[in-house]
């Protein structure tokens, strides 16, 4: 199997024409038909329903689509990297999920000044994309709740961050000094959007069936946690968010989960590939900040 037969295959996936196909690649329409055909006879399975007037994938070809497009991405930023690496900077990518999280920046405050030529890219992402984003060799380094993690990425739990409600200053619940977990069962509870946290979900609603109810949840959603502040100073609803994030938000306050306490569980997260010094140095970062800063004290009280 070729590369170009690849790229051919993607090409003629997007055209779903032969001729278009082979203008693009700037080949002869026979030579691309050559190509494919080749491709399948290697792989065993027809990829693709051809008729006079109409090309289609198989069922075969739109699986193998997925995986020659990642395949593609990965070798095109392998080439990236090998072109950039003569003469550049050594650069790192590294996933968060909030920019209003203080975690990741502590840890990369350290990194770079143990690598202060390292040239760093913070990308805002939600786990499930940073999980995707490291398989595909796109991010170097994630962060986030490790339970939904596929097995080609491996993680360490440095942190388990208290976890509270952001609720309007003019609240009731503002008053008081901890908020037993069950009283939330009284107020209408805004989650995040599903496909860009589930696991952060799935951990408030399991938190709250633990305390005896399932919650109301609020019809809305949000995709950062701003978001949910101005929504919450306005008194439609509460926010569950861990202590790493309280800097002050206009018009709301945070008080910590009581009876009982809850801890949200942050992990490193990389491929289980990658062994490289960089990689090697945030992980180690995390670790050391973590004991020095009592990061796993609550260790044992709640579940990751």
């Amino acid at each position: 199997m070729e590369l170009r037969q690849l790229r051919y295959f993607v090409t003629l996936s997007e055209e779903l024409h032969f001729g278009r196909a082979a203008a693009r690649e700037h080949i002869v329409q026979s030579a691309l038909s050559q190509q494919v055909q080749r491709l399948e006879r290697e792989l065993g399975v027809g990829l693709f329903e051809r008729s006079t007037h109409h090309v289609s994938l198989t069922a075969a070809g739109a699986v193998f689509l997925v995986e020659a497009r990642q395949i593609l991405a990965h070798v095109d930023r392998s080439a990236e990297i090998a072109r950039s690496a003569v003469g550049a900077s050594p650069t790192l990518r590294v996933g968060i999920i909030d920019a209003s999280y203080d975690s990741m920046p502590q840890i990369l405050h350290e990194v770079q000044a143990r690598y202060p030529d390292l040239v760093i890219h913070q990308v805002e992402a939600g786990v499930p994309e940073q999980f995707q984003q490291l398989v595909d060799g796109r991010l170097d380094v994630g962060i986030g709740r490790a339970a939904l993690a596929p097995p080609q990425v491996a993680s360490h739990l440095f942190r388990r961050d208290p976890l509270g409600v952001m609720v309007a200053s003019t609240h009731r619940f503002a008053s008081m000094g901890g908020i037993p977990v069950a009283v939330l069962a009284e107020e209408p509870l805004l989650l995040a959007e599903e496909a860009r946290a589930p696991e952060f979900n799935q951990f408030t609603i399991e938190m709250c069936r633990s305390a005896g109810f399932t919650p109301t949840v609020y019809e809305g959603t949000v995709e950062s946690v701003r978001a949910a502040a101005d929504l919450v100073a306005q008194g439609r609803c509460l926010y569950c968010v861990p202590s790493s994030c309280i800097s002050g938000f206009p018009g709301t306050i945070w008080r910590p989960l009581t009876e009982p306490a809850s801890y949200y569980p942050w992990s490193v997260l990389w491929r289980v590939t990658d062994d490289s010094d960089h990689v090697r140095a945030i992980v180690g970062c995390a670790r050391a900040m973590s004991e020095r800063l009592g990061w796993l004290v609550a260790i044992g009280q709640t579940a990751g």
